[in-house]
């Protein structure tokens, strides 16, 4: 690891040489006894995080759930934690431009030895390239956390270095990295595969814009898009423009009259057809935007999950509705009705990869042999959701990931072994405005470009399948 020598002092030694400042009797240095700066202790849950992220491949969710999350980042206050997400979500969307730009400061890169080091520099820069924050805050707090981490200390003059440096040179090293996709290459090789390389780049392009906030009403979309500020889609959603404060505060919430759901995932209820007074079963029914919609399309749900918790907050938000469905904790491959159901609903857990706009953890967090895993209990899943119809019945599969093994791939399996059943194609004119989503098959397929100059949408798969 040698230093450009734009980055060298000015004898032309590199700054990694230095050794630590300072000192005491019982061998600790002074400086990690100093009061800890403002915002120095989110900057340190931040790179912790992000090594939990990117080396343990640990859901960023998990780690920043209120309750069960990382320590360093529940010891924070509501201030700090908001800056650690928006650290955290912004350095992840740009990994790949912000890994490029720091190499460009390094003639060699760090040593394997040196990952806190590397997080700790990714922090400090995707505050400085992408967020709203003081360069010069940014580098202090960067040399103050390097100086307090006994792995990082002797890097302090080094860290001071390379983000001075960059902060001089911020818009040149942007434009360098502009063509970066940010995305991991085995995934953006896949998604070249599946789609050609101009679609998998303005997917990648498409992804990096943070996601709108959609709601589904239960009547009068166009009412309250005026009501609260925001436009009808092409999919019956209403996307709210961008606004401060919480989502629970927003007029009709507390009275039950829309519920938060990404316009794509709003999609499969609506491929089932008219379901006014049919027996309809919402398999992995959680957290219950599909359940609720079922309902309000005149459906006699059940809404099956096999989480307690998830299955709790089904309920806690059906009530808030004013909906009820009968809601049922089991096992999705021991469910079986006590007659055949009219129709079926199976939103599949999945990869995620069509959702990175919001979680953009997602795509350093799993990998190929994830996909295929996935891929297989989906399709466990399906082959059981297709004997709990009736003949006529129908069977709605979706799922939120861009990859064709779990969505077209899969769909052609099952029907290759499964004669008595059809796929009921989608038709593009049912769907103004969204033509481009459905598929030559028939099926429905979103990626985050669709609908680009509306702000996009999530991936998302969808097939309707029809027991003959």
């Amino acid at each position: 690891m040698v230093l450009n020598e734009q980055t060298r002092g000015k004898s032309g030694k590199s700054f990694h040489k230095a050794k630590p400042r300072g000192g005491s009797a019982n061998g600790k240095d002074k400086v990690a006894a100093a009061p800890p700066k403002a915002g120095l202790d989110a900057r340190i849950a931040a790179a912790k995080i992000l090594s939990a992220v990117v080396d343990r491949k640990t859901s960023l969710d998990g780690m920043l759930d209120a309750e069960h999350g990382n320590p360093a980042f529940l010891a924070l206050g509501e201030a700090d934690r908001g800056l650690v997400r928006a650290i955290l979500q912004t350095a992840l969307r740009y990994l790949p431009r912000i890994e490029a730009i720091l190499g460009q400061l390094l003639d060699s890169p760090l040593p394997e030895g040196a990952r806190s080091l590397h997080h700790l520099l990714v922090v400090g820069a995707a505050q400085m390239l992408y967020l709203d924050v003081p360069d010069h805050s940014a580098v202090d707090l960067a040399v103050e956390q390097a100086n307090r981490d006994p792995r990082n200390r002797r890097f302090a003059k080094l860290t001071n270095a390379i983000l001075r440096r960059l902060g001089r040179e911020k818009a040149g090293l942007l434009e360098s990295v502009a063509d970066v996709v940010c995305m991991p290459g085995w995934f953006f090789d896949r998604l070249v595969a599946a789609y050609g390389r101009e679609a998998a780049t303005a997917i990648a392009r498409a992804q990096l814009q943070p996601a709108a906030i959609d709601i589904t009403v239960k009547d009068d979309a166009a009412g309250w898009a005026a009501k609260l500020g925001g436009q009808v889609l092409p999919t019956g959603s209403v996307r709210l423009d961008p606004f401060r404060g919480a989502i629970p505060t927003l007029e009709g919430f507390e009275e039950g009259a829309w519920w938060v759901q990404d316009a794509a995932a709003a999609v499969p209820a609506r491929l089932m057809g008219d379901v006014r007074g049919k027996r309809v079963v919402d398999l992995c029914a959680a957290p219950g935007g599909k359940t609720a919609q079922l309902v309000a399309m005149g459906a006699d749900v059940t809404a099956v999950e096999q989480s307690e918790s998830r299955l709790k907050r089904l309920k806690s938000n059906l009530a808030r509705l004013g909906f009820s469905a009968d809601c049922v904790r089991s096992n999705l491959l021991d469910f079986v009705g006590e007659q055949p159901f009219d129709a079926v609903l199976l939103d599949a857990p999945c990869s995620s990869t069509g959702t990175t706009r919001r979680h953009p953890d997602v795509l350093w967090t799993k990998g190929p042999e994830d996909i295929a895993k996935l891929a297989d209990v989906q399709e466990k899943l399906l082959r059981h959701a297709l004997t709990l119809v009736g003949p006529g019945g129908r069977v709605v599969f979706s799922n939120c990931s861009l990859d064709p093994l779990e969505g077209e791939e899969l769909i052609e399996r099952v029907l290759a072994d499964n004669p008595a059943f059809r796929r009921i194609p989608i038709r593009p004119a049912d769907w103004p405005g969204m033509e481009d989503a459905v598929s030559p098959r028939g099926d429905f397929r979103a990626t985050p470009a669709i609908l680009a100059d509306l702000g996009g949408m999530d991936g998302f798969y969808a097939c309707a399948l029809a027991k003959i």
